[in-house]
């Protein structure tokens, strides 16, 4: 259940949310340690115990750039994956950019919080000759190199959800490694976290004294904002814990908008110094 496209706007930047394909995945590993009775009286569960995810990518506009936030789930699942993944909306980034005026060429970068098969499926795609390509040929693609290093040296854990094919088709000046805090234009940053995965990052994005942050796989719902609320995916939970807590209340001092990828009901909100949601998008 991909939400309608919708925008935010954000001074002189727009955001905007493109279908990136609808997935479920188990409830229990989603909310971790949090007891079913609690978790399953904000969100509904099938008879597997799967609960609907969206992975709705955010485009941010400048006037100058167009920025992609995570790629979605491609096209690239094969139908073994797609019955595993319960795949009930397809990856229709390219439609949507279309519906903006825009093509995947006029994209000039692409921000990975993390590659996770989920954020990072769409990063490289089947073309029509059923070849793959860069989804965006234009665009530098931005990822922390803790992340990068841990993409290229699997373990066990991270062999399930780093897939080499999301990345193969990428050549080596598409992609932009950094360490820590980074610009990518005026008004827009990445900032290192931690938590979820070893080099998760997080954008913060601000114009004209408005100001919204993408809290990645460290607030991928409303149903997450108690920073207790962490997922059993998280491969450091006190670090999402104590990283959450933190981001939380200092954006939410700015009154700023989070904005959410996987959330199937809210595309942003604000949030209150006690986690509490108030505006709604």
């Amino acid at each position: 259940m991909n939400l309608p496209l919708s925008r935010l706007n954000l001074g002189d930047f727009t955001v905007s949310w493109l279908r990136g394909g609808t997935f479920s995945i188990d409830g229990g590993a989603m909310f971790g340690a949090v007891p079913k009775v609690l978790w399953s009286e904000k969100i509904d569960a099938d008879n597997d115990n799967a609960i609907l995810l969206d992975n709705n990518v955010m485009l941010v506009q400048t006037g100058k750039n167009n920025i992609i936030i995570d790629t979605g789930l491609g096209n690239k699942l094969t139908e073994k994956q797609q019955t595993i993944f319960k795949v009930s909306s397809p990856w229709l980034l390219p439609d949507d950019l279309e519906t903006l005026g825009l093509a995947t060429k006029d994209i000039d970068t692409v921000i990975l919080t993390h590659c996770d098969f989920d954020h990072a499926g769409g990063a490289v795609m089947l073309d029509d000759n059923g070849h793959e390509v860069p989804t965006f040929p234009n665009a530098k693609y931005v990822v922390q190199k803790d992340e990068w290093q841990d993409v290229h040296n699997t373990t066990k854990r991270s062999a399930n959800t780093y897939w080499p094919v999301n990345f193969a088709a990428l050549s080596e000046n598409q992609v932009t490694v950094i360490e820590g805090a980074y610009e990518i234009t005026s008004g827009i940053n990445v900032l290192q976290t931690g938590g979820h995965t070893r080099g998760h990052q997080i954008v913060e994005i601000k114009s004209q004294g408005s100001t919204a942050v993408h809290l990645g796989d460290l607030l991928p719902t409303t149903h997450h904002r108690n920073p207790l609320w962490v997922m059993a995916f998280d491969n450091y939970p006190l670090d999402a814990i104590e990283e959450k807590e933190r981001l939380i209340r200092f954006y939410s001092d700015q009154n700023a908008w989070f904005l959410f990828y996987h959330d199937i009901d809210c595309n942003a909100c604000r949030l209150s110094a006690d986690y509490q949601v108030t505006d709604v998008l």
